[in-house]
């Protein structure tokens, strides 16, 4: 019976072939690709960059200790260098977990692959974790389709919010950009996770949420709904405030949206105040100014009700 185990990285050359064609395309043909070996952990190297930019480090130590205790059940994915050396293609997660609980070897399978494919590998791989949060799995999915369209990511954004707009009628459909559409398509269908449109609706915006909020979501410590409720405070410090509230005590969504509107009602008495304020402030300058150009003084009666306000005001300004 075929398992994860015994054939290693199955889950990842599905959706390798169905969103870049074959698995082989930019592999070296190798009889025994999936074979496992063990190589000394010194000689494999992280790549310069990585789709995953986060590890928790809880759960590392946990991992960590369970490799001390049955050692790595599932081999690295690693392509080879030159000097009898090895790049991490995939399981970053648990080459890190292995290097904390002192392994000198790790399982490895090895495979020969250009760039191009161990990019395309390493996305997929990465879009596959069970701990994906929705801000990383966004940003995988937004650098997947620029690889795959061969555009940069705010090309992309570009094309899917076009895309979006011809779909509502807001703009005519260009035949010329219907293969890119298609691809479009054929990417999301194989990643099973969502719809195109649900995807620009919902995910494109998190990208233009505050940095304060993107840091937490990139941390996994709050789900795209709360912080997208949060990310409604204008107020940098109130927000912050109010992100570390919901952490602290997890709170619901409902009990977030509360508290947004509790602060934007509170901002709105506030700014009501000092706009009031400013236009008294008018008041009482143009009433001057018209005052010093009025002929009020030859007349008696006005007079000694002009006194009797000064007396006043006079009285107020001591009070104050």
């Amino acid at each position: 019976m075929s398992s994860k185990r015994n054939e290693p990285y199955a889950a990842i050359k599905k959706p390798v072939e169905l969103l870049f064609g074959s698995s082989t395309a930019g592999t070296q043909p190798d009889s025994t690709a999936n074979a496992t070996n063990t190589v000394d952990i010194n000689k494999i190297h992280l790549p310069p960059s990585q789709p995953r930019r986060y590890f928790d480090e809880h759960k590392l130590e946990e991992l960590s200790r369970s490799i001390k205790e049955l050692g790595i059940i599932e081999p690295l994915l690693v392509r080879p260098l030159p000097g009898g050396n090895y790049e991490l293609v995939a399981g970053e997660r648990r080459y890190r977990a292995a290097t904390m609980a002192g392994l000198t070897e790790v399982p490895v399978v090895v495979r020969v692959m250009d760039d191009v494919t161990t990019h395309q590998v390493r996305l997929v791989e990465n879009l596959q974790r069970e701990d994906l949060n929705t801000l990383e799995e966004t940003e995988g999915i937004l650098e997947l389709l620029a690889l795959r369209l061969g555009i940069s990511v705010d090309e992309t954004i570009k094309l899917l919010q076009k895309m979006e707009n011809e779909a509502k009628g807001k703009i005519t459909r260009n035949v010329m950009g219907k293969s890119q559409t298609l691809l479009i398509e054929e990417v999301f269908t194989a990643l099973g996770s969502m719809k195109w449109d649900s995807f620009v609706r919902n995910r494109l915006p998190l990208l233009n949420l505050p940095a304060d909020v993107l840091e937490v979501l990139r941390l996994g410590k709050l789900e795209y709904t709360k912080a997208r409720a949060i990310a409604r405070v204008k107020d940098e410090e109130v927000r912050i405030e109010l992100l570390q509230t919901a952490i602290d005590y997890n709170l619901s969504l409902t009990e977030i949206k509360q508290k947004v509107k509790e602060i934007e009602q509170e901002s709105s008495s506030q700014l009501s105040s000092l706009t009031e304020s400013t236009s008294l402030k008018e008041r009482v300058d143009d009433t001057w100014r018209r005052f010093k150009q009025a002929k009020v003084w030859d007349d008696p009666k006005k007079k000694a009700r002009i006194e009797k306000v000064l007396a006043q005001l006079e009285a107020l300004m001591k009070d104050d």
